[in-house]
C-alpha cells in the first residue's frame, strides 16, 4: 500500500513538474515573439511541437489564461494575446511605482545578513561588467532586484515585482555596445547600494526612479 501510495505521489509530482516546465518554454515563446498574437494554440500542436502529453498541456493552458497571455474562445480554441507596446509601457510605469516603494521598505527593514548579501551581489554585478559578460551581468541583475524585493518584507510586492521582472526579462534585446551598456547600468545600481547601506529611503528612491526611468527609456529607444 506504502509503494502504491508513493508511486501515485511521484506521478502526480512529475506530472505537475512537466506542467511547470511546459508553462515556461510557452511562457517565454509567446514574450519572445516566437509564438505571436493571434496565433492559435492547440493541444496536439503543443504536444507535437513541446513533445509532451496532453495533461501537462491543459494545465500549462490555464495558467497561460490565467497570467493573460492567451485567450480561451469557447467553439473556438486558445489563442496568443500576447503583450502590446502599451501593455510594456504600463508594465514599466507600474514596476518603477513598486520598486521605489520597495527600496524604501528595505531601508527600513534589511537585515545585516540581507545587507550583506546585496554587498555581494553588487561586487559580482563589478566583476562580470569588467569582464563585459553581457548574460551573466543579466542574471546578476535580476539577482540584485530579487534580493531588495525579499529585504522589503512584504509578500505582495515582492510577487509583483517579481512577475514584472520575469515578463521583461524576456522582451528585452541585447543592447549594440554591450560595455556602455553595463558600466551605466553598474553606476545605477551602485547608486541604488549605496542608498540603501547608508540608511537613505530618499536617496534610494530617487536612485531607483532613475534606474527605472533609464531602463524604460533604453527599452523604447
Amino acid at each position: 500500500m506504502y509503494k502504491l501510495q508513493t508511486d501515485k505521489e511521484n506521478n502526480q509530482k512529475n506530472s505537475k513538474s512537466l506542467a511547470e516546465n511546459l508553462f515556461t518554454a510557452l511562457q517565454k515563446d509567446i514574450l519572445t515573439g516566437k509564438l505571436r498574437p493571434k496565433e492559435k494554440l492547440t493541444e496536439q500542436r503543443i504536444c507535437d511541437e513541446y513533445g509532451v502529453s496532453r495533461t501537462p498541456v491543459r494545465a500549462a493552458l490555464l495558467q497561460l489564461e490565467k497570467d493573460g497571455l492567451i485567450e480561451n474562445i469557447p467553439n473556438r480554441g486558445a489563442f496568443v494575446i500576447g503583450f502590446t507596446e502599451q501593455d510594456i509601457a504600463d508594465m514599466y510605469e507600474l514596476r518603477s511605482t513598486y520598486e521605489v516603494q520597495a527600496v524604501r521598505w528595505a531601508v527600513a527593514r534589511i537585515t545585516d545578513e540581507e545587507l550583506e548579501k546585496l554587498e555581494e551581489t553588487f561586487e559580482f554585478m563589478k566583476f562580470y561588467t569588467m569582464k563585459n559578460d553581457f548574460e551573466k551581468m543579466r542574471s546578476i541583475n535580476t539577482a540584485f532586484h530579487e534580493l531588495i524585493y525579499r529585504a522589503a518584507h512584504n509578500r505582495m510586492i515582492e510577487q509583483a515585482l517579481s512577475s514584472y521582472l520575469l515578463y521583461l526579462r524576456h522582451i528585452r534585446k541585447t543592447p549594440a555596445d554591450t560595455k556602455s551598456y553595463l558600466t551605466l547600468v553598474l553606476e545605477e545600481h551602485r547608486a541604488i547600494f549605496e542608498a540603501i547601506k547608508a540608511g537613505d529611503a530618499d536617496a534610494g528612491a530617487i536612485a531607483m526612479a532613475a534606474h527605472m526611468k533609464s531602463s524604460k527609456e533604453r527599452f523604447t529607444m
